[in-house]
């Protein structure tokens, strides 16, 4: 009777929560195609969460429909133990790079245990009061964004003290291509963890079998962890050429969708002098140096929420405006990059002292071919056979079309 009462509440709350419906042109006509994502796959995976301790990833873009996840399986009788936060934190508020403290929510009382301050890989600790894991955040689609550096991590741990963890599966909005370098492992990082190119072309349920069936989970002492007790929730309706604007601004930083199409292009220059508009109103939307050959759009950072002490804050900086501009189609463009090199006056003082972009790229590589005068026709030359091992590796893996 518990049971029937439980399914009843939650065909109640399904028809509460509606469909996620985008628009798509075919044939020009207009017809409408519905995403559901995989959390809102609940009959498939709301039984495996019955009577058991749960534990969530998840952070401000994890919703059903205009409600949390989080909320939504507290309304149907799940009892979440912890509530474990990647880079932005919960809310997804937090600047890039900030250190995101233990809390508890204010409003459910879960407590909120940070994978992006004291430590980034789960401990035994952490996971010994659960029984099942869900990872369900959206992604954008590239290598350097590290909520799938998060993930890797959550399953190392779920490999290392046998845990089950369920990816709910979300559409990757740069899905329907491939393209970059592969990165070398000699320059793995938070911002780069997967021997696999800028743009992957995969989901985060597709990633994640890929990292366990490629065997690149380690024990905290870096012996092979095995694989992890994996299910990907999938998304019935979706394909990689399905265009999806995101509901929910992923972070601060890419708060639009021509922000997020930009951004596979435009990351390289957090590694260089250029702006790329944090602590303005076009983050990833402008690119700037404060140098008048960059442009005649001007614009000056500030410090605000979301981008705390940001790159050259107060500064007037010259560049362009690409807010209305066509985001590259099927490709990463190094146009601009190349193109604010040879502009810039101090040419020995382009890249930032620490090298951050080796570790954007994936190795040192971008840096001396920029600086040899290479065109980008004979950068993205290099990448050809690393691109091609991958995408015969990337058919494994795929769930959907």
């Amino acid at each position: 009777m518990r049971y029937a009462c439980k399914l009843l509440l939650l065909g109640a709350f399904m028809v509460a929560i509606g469909c996620n419906a985008q628009q798509k042109k075919v044939s020009g006509k207009s017809e409408t195609k519905t995403i559901q994502t995989g959390a809102e796959q609940l009959p498939q995976y709301l039984p495996v969460l019955q009577g058991k301790r749960v534990g969530m990833v998840v952070n401000h873009t994890s919703i059903i429909g205009k409600t949390h996840l989080v909320d939504s399986l507290l309304s149907l009788g799940i009892t979440i133990k912890t509530i474990f936060a990647p880079e932005h934190g919960f809310r997804g508020q937090a600047t890039d790079g900030e250190k995101i403290k233990d809390s508890r929510d204010p409003r459910t009382g879960i407590q909120i245990t940070s994978l992006y301050g004291s430590n980034r890989r789960p401990t035994a600790a952490q996971f010994d009061s659960l029984d099942v894991l869900i990872f369900d955040i959206q992604d954008v689609g590239t290598r350097f964004y590290t909520y799938i550096s998060t993930m890797h991590y959550v399953m190392e741990a779920c490999a290392e003290y046998k845990k089950p963890l369920l990816v709910l599966d979300r559409p990757n909005p740069n899905g329907n291509f491939v393209d970059g370098p592969i990165l070398d492992p000699k320059f793995q990082s938070f911002v780069g963890m997967h021997p696999i190119p800028v743009v992957h072309g995969l989901t985060v349920g597709e990633l994640a079998q890929m990292i366990n069936g490629e065997g690149w989970l380690k024990k905290k002492d870096g012996t092979p962890a095995g694989t992890c007790s994996l299910t990907v929730v999938k998304m019935p309706t979706y394909n990689h050429q399905m265009p999806y604007v995101l509901p929910v601004a992923p972070s601060p930083n890419l708060p639009n969708q021509q922000a997020v199409l930009l951004y596979p292009s435009l990351c390289f220059f957090e590694g260089t002098v250029v702006s790329v508009g944090r602590g303005t109103d076009k983050q990833f939307q402008v690119l700037g140096m404060p140098d008048a050959k960059g442009g005649s759009y001007t614009f000056t950072p500030v410090d605000k929420p979301g981008a705390i002490n940001p790159p050259q804050e107060g500064k007037l900086c010259y560049g362009v405006d690409l807010s209305k501009v066509a985001p590259p189609k099927g490709q990463i463009s190094l146009s601009y990059l190349i193109d604010f090199y040879k502009k810039a006056t101090n040419k020995d003082k382009f890249f930032l002292a620490n090298n951050g972009i080796d570790r954007l790229y994936g190795s040192d590589q971008l840096r001396k071919q920029i600086r040899a005068g290479m065109t980008e026709a004979a950068i993205r030359k290099t990448w050809e056979p690393g691109l091609g091992n991958y995408k015969q590796m990337r058919k494994k893996y795929l769930i959907y079309p």
